[in-house]
């Protein structure tokens, strides 16, 4: 669960495969459903909430998929993912967590056996 600098309250959902969005006072705003065939533990683990001043992005840690996807924040749109499965460089074993820094590193947690932290340095503009 991460609250939003407009009060808005994201929460993860990771056996129905979907992101809910509600006000701080327990009022459902909206919600949004990824990969909806992922059985498991689900698609849907963590989110992060991007550091821009409008808060314009999220990342949601697919744990079952081994991958992040970048979503607009105001309808859940898809822009973008990286990351799979395995157990190299820039892959995930049951990614679990993440966290943003103030210079747009991310920084992921796998559990299971993978135990790992890994750091995405952020190279592109396209985010600011």
């Amino acid at each position: 669960m991460k609250l939003a600098n407009d009060g808005l309250v994201y929460v993860c959902d990771r056996t129905q495969n979907r992101i809910q969005v509600f006000k701080k006072d327990g009022t459902f705003v909206k919600e949004w459903f990824f990969e909806k065939n992922t059985l498991g533990a689900g698609a849907v683990w963590d989110i992060a909430i991007w550091l821009d001043p409008k808060q314009t992005w999220l990342l949601s840690a697919d744990g079952e998929n081994n991958e992040i996807r970048v979503l607009k924040r105001d309808d859940g749109t898809v822009v973008g993912s990286f990351g799979r499965s395995g157990r190299n460089a820039g892959q995930f074993h049951w990614i679990h967590a993440m966290a943003v820094d103030s210079t747009g590193n991310v920084y992921t947690a796998e559990v299971d056996n993978g135990k790992r932290i890994q750091k995405f340095k952020l190279t592109s503009d396209a985010l600011r």
